[in-house]
């Protein structure tokens, strides 16, 4: 029988194995500057890391009989990085428990049992994760925290000029468009190490959603949660179903952590049924947000209308992400929805439609969404546009702002700028990235990194826990799968003619850098796509110090 959160990491057998003594001194140098938390860590893990060794006993013996010296570096490479990857994470998440059994904090083990179903999108295609997630409680708060005050200082930073001389041939490659640009920082110290075109600001695509996450955490706080309630009108009996902007509302059987419509429906049913209430006219407020629904782009697959009510991300079908047809009225759809389960709780409605609750209406009963950490790792892990343009209007909301598109970006601008970011070139028209008239400058990508893995500022963390890791999870599963998995995380953005990554890397010295690379012009996404896969691994792969 395998371990479900097991499951995810056998299917990565071939980059973890046991000749992790090829990177020993790598390790070596981490270990040491986080000693007091590996010790923690190991006998917790032991079981876990030892099964996972036999798991991949057999890919190892296959790899013995190579006889390139090229084919062997690069798979010496890759399983070294892996197995640094996992050794890091395991001593820097030992802070954050609590651990369970199986050597596991309870949110990582749902994480990974969510790994099994499909994914989301990043404007096109699967990711090759969920879009559930971890229960409601947050996930991993302070990982990467032992990185950024230990690993980092056993050797000096890199040099620019040696960056250069690895970055700079891989960023002229043709594939990455006519224009581009690059930074790398060191996030201990928030120096900049490189940069190229650093302050010229280009189309982000997705990356965008790196912002949205540290303007939305700043404004709300990680431990926020996005509550959906029923409210009892005392003069005219009308029952509101009242939106709070909660994306991941769910209507489905398997709730999974996720706020559950049928369970609003049963608590509701049950508050009338008390006040011997058998029947009522059912409406629905959507106020919470303003203007229109509809993202500029139009009508799309990748993005139900941004309604304040919404189950399931108004999908037309049983997925639990990526792109699919979605309906034209969220709120109304969703009230419907909610008017079956009242009725197979014994509770008759009217037909539902728009109102508002008044200030004197009885609040029956509410669910509420996971932490804001949580929506904010989801939305990063999966690309999920429906939770980016939440979030967008969540902090508009907190900033008083008019919650719209336009409402939104502004919001995001104002909190990025109290936190001292360097916005010149910045434009923000959303909080998905799929809109082209948004502006990012690779300057600024990394800042939002560094400010991310601040210690004083803990509610950011979910940023960088929330970055997919490369060769293991959401839009990076199926990348790096010959270069450094477990060792990049970034977030991904595709448009047509454009390609950008943003995230972090642990260098060969052990230093935990920020790096963010844009495109312009592409023509062929998938050659940018490895281009800048390589081009980060290079990052992994460098002892520039």
């Amino acid at each position: 029988m395998v371990v479900p959160e097991l499951r995810p990491w056998r299917a990565a057998g071939p980059r973890v194995t046991r000749i992790a003594n090829a990177v020993r001194p790598r390790l070596a140098r981490a270990a040491d500057a986080v000693r007091p938390g590996l010790t923690r860590a190991t006998d917790t893990v032991r079981p876990y890391l030892a099964r996972t060794a036999a798991a991949v006993k057999p890919q190892v013996t296959r790899f013995t009989g190579m006889t390139r010296p090229e084919t062997v570096k690069t798979w010496q490479y890759s399983a070294g990085a892996a197995t640094a990857g996992l050794a890091l994470a395991a001593t820097v998440v030992t802070a954050a428990g609590p651990w369970d059994s199986s050597g596991q904090r309870t949110a990582e083990r749902d994480r990974a049992v969510a790994l099994e179903r499909t994914g989301g999108t990043d404007h096109a295609g699967d990711s090759g994760t969920t879009a559930a997630g971890p229960r409601p409680a947050p996930s991993a708060a302070s990982v990467l925290t032992a990185l950024g005050g230990g690993a980092n200082t056993v050797k000096s930073a890199p040099t620019g000029k040696a960056l250069a001389a690895v970055l700079g041939p891989l960023l002229g490659n043709t594939a990455l468009g006519a224009r581009h640009t690059a930074v790398v920082v060191d996030v201990a110290s928030g120096r900049r190490l490189y940069g190229a075109g650093a302050g010229t600001a280009l189309i982000p695509a997705s990356t965008t959603k790196i912002a949205t996450a540290v303007a939305a955490l700043s404004a709300l706080g990680a431990d926020h949660r996005l509550t959906t309630r029923t409210a009892l009108e005392p003069d005219t009996k009308e029952l509101v179903l009242v939106g709070g902007g909660d994306p991941t509302l769910t209507a489905r059987k398997d709730a999974d952590g996720w706020a559950s419509l049928r369970e609003l429906a049963h608590e509701t049913a049950a508050a009338l049924k008390k006040r011997g209430i058998a029947a009522v006219t059912l409406s629905y407020d959507k106020t919470l947000y303003a203007g229109s629904e509809i993202h500029p782009i139009g009508v799309n697959d990748n993005l139900a209308p941004v309604s304040a009510l919404m189950a399931d991300e108004a999908r037309t079908d049983d997925s639990a992400s990526g792109p699919v047809a979605r309906v034209g009225d969220p709120a109304a759809d969703a009230s419907r929805t909610f008017a079956r389960f009242l009725a197979d709780d014994g509770i008759r409605t009217t037909s539902p439609g728009p109102s508002k609750a008044t200030g004197r209406a009885e609040n029956l009963a509410q669910v509420s969404s996971p932490p804001l950490s949580a929506l904010v790792e989801r939305m990063l892990t999966n690309s999920d546009n429906d939770i980016a343009e939440a979030l967008a209007r969540q902090t508009a909301v907190a900033d008083r702002q008019r919650a719209d598109f336009e409402g939104g970006g502004t919001a995001i601008r104002d909190r990025l700028r109290k936190l001292g970011l360097p916005l010149a070139g910045a434009q923000f028209h959303d909080g998905s990235g799929l809109d082209r008239a948004d502006r990012l400058t690779a300057n600024l990508l990394t800042a939002l990194l560094v400010k991310a893995g601040d210690p004083d500022r803990p509610e950011l963390r979910p940023v960088l826990t929330g970055l997919p890791v490369a060769g293991f999870t959401g839009t990076l599963t199926s990348r790096y799968t010959d270069g450094a998995a477990g060792v990049v995380r970034a977030k991904t953005g595709t448009l047509t003619g454009v390609n950008t990554l943003a995230g972090t890397v642990v260098d060969q010295d052990g230093r935990l850098l920020a790096f963010a690379f844009l495109t312009a012009d592409t023509t062929d996404p998938g050659a940018a796509q490895s281009a800048l896969d390589r081009t980060a691994s290079a990052l992994a792969a460098c002892g520039c110090g």
